[in-house]
């Protein structure tokens, strides 16, 4: 009998076939199938909208908390598609014996972060299940934000001769939450990038002529984000390992525990897919925001003999195929 792992959940090639051959196969329709970070629909307009469920643990970490996570992660994920967001909504499962002011820690951590970015929280859920049903406390949040752009980015246009920009470092996050997890501390400590993007995806969208993707990198990191990208679009991907930002403590800390920071999760970073020609423009652009101020062109969209595939050029010279997260990564055990 075949039952659910915690694979399927890594966002990874597990999540990958659990989505094309349970949800898809009982839900699909032209709207879902795109896959893209959010839906684009017709409500007298074109409007953004996407879900999200958070389950991090530790709940507060170094640089956030599952509240202000849970905000930045659906405005960035409406953002994605071209949307301007306005709306949450929000659903807590909440375990019997949580400690009411950790609670109330989150919730105005999650009602400062909203203010922050100029969205309001508009309704919601709560449900609260015996102790030992949940880990604490799992927050859903959905948003809605509309689509004022002529043709909204999507994975699916990624296009030959386009160049691949990153708004900065890769592999924050993942370190930083498996780190409190786990209780390890490092000689300079790491910090999950935790933010909203929609104001520089904003200037993005009205400064430049044509985008053609806009993703975040979260669970699968970069790698897994990429080959998304190469299977919508049937593209190859060509990345430089020599290009793309890594903080010193991240890549120290991951080789010590044996992980790549390219299946790393990022909270806080971009990925801007254009032609070629604009690359320059935009990067200016991402620099001049304090969310993007390590931004960096990584590499682009090329003719290759398969299409649908990740190749990074290594630090030493050779190439290595990057394929999608298969399970979850684990630290170094022998």
């Amino acid at each position: 009998m075949q039952r659910i792992l915690l694979d399927h959940g890594s966002g990874g090639r597990a999540s990958l076939r659990l989505i094309n051959e349970l949800f898809l196969r009982h839900f699909g329709n032209a709207i879902l199938e795109s896959l893209d970070d959010a839906a684009c629909l017709e409500l007298n307009g074109r409007v953004a909208m996407s879900t999200d469920t958070f389950t991090v643990d530790p709940l507060i970490f170094p640089g956030g908390d599952i509240g202000s996570l849970a905000v930045h992660g659906t405005i960035n994920d409406v953002a994605m598609l071209g949307g301007d967001p306005k709306y949450l909504s929000c659903g807590f499962i909440i375990e019997e014996g949580l400690e009411l002011s950790l609670l109330e820690r989150i919730v105005a951590s999650m009602a400062q972060a909203a203010e922050l970015a100029g969205v309001s929280i508009v309704t919601g859920d709560t449900k609260v299940v015996p102790r030992g049903a949940a880990d604490k406390l799992f927050i859903n949040t959905t948003g809605l934000g509309s689509i004022s752009v002529a043709n909204p980015p999507g994975g699916a246009r990624a296009a030959e001769g386009d160049a691949v920009l990153i708004s900065g470092s890769v592999g924050d996050h993942g370190l930083t939450i498996m780190s409190s997890r786990e209780g390890l501390e490092f000689e300079t400590p790491v910090q999950s990038d935790s933010a909203a993007l929609h104001w520089l995806i904003k200037r993005l969208l009205d400064e430049l002529p044509e985008v053609h993707v806009l993703r975040d990198p979260t669970r699968g990191g970069l790698a897994t984000t990429l080959n998304e990208i190469a299977a919508q679009s049937a593209g190859e991907v060509y990345i430089n390992e020599e290009a793309i930002p890594v903080k010193p403590e991240v890549r120290e800390g991951c080789s010590f525990l044996g992980l790549d920071p390219l299946y790393l999760a990022n909270e806080g970073k971009l990925l801007c897919i254009l032609p070629e020609e604009l690359s320059d423009r935009a990067l200016e652009i991402m620099r001049q925001d304090p969310v993007g101020r390590e931004a960096a062109i990584i590499g682009g969209i090329v003719s290759g003999r398969r299409a649908g595939r990740v190749v990074l050029q290594t630090r030493i010279g050779g190439q290595r195929l990057l394929t999608m997260l298969e399970g979850e990564q684990l630290p170094r055990i022998c």
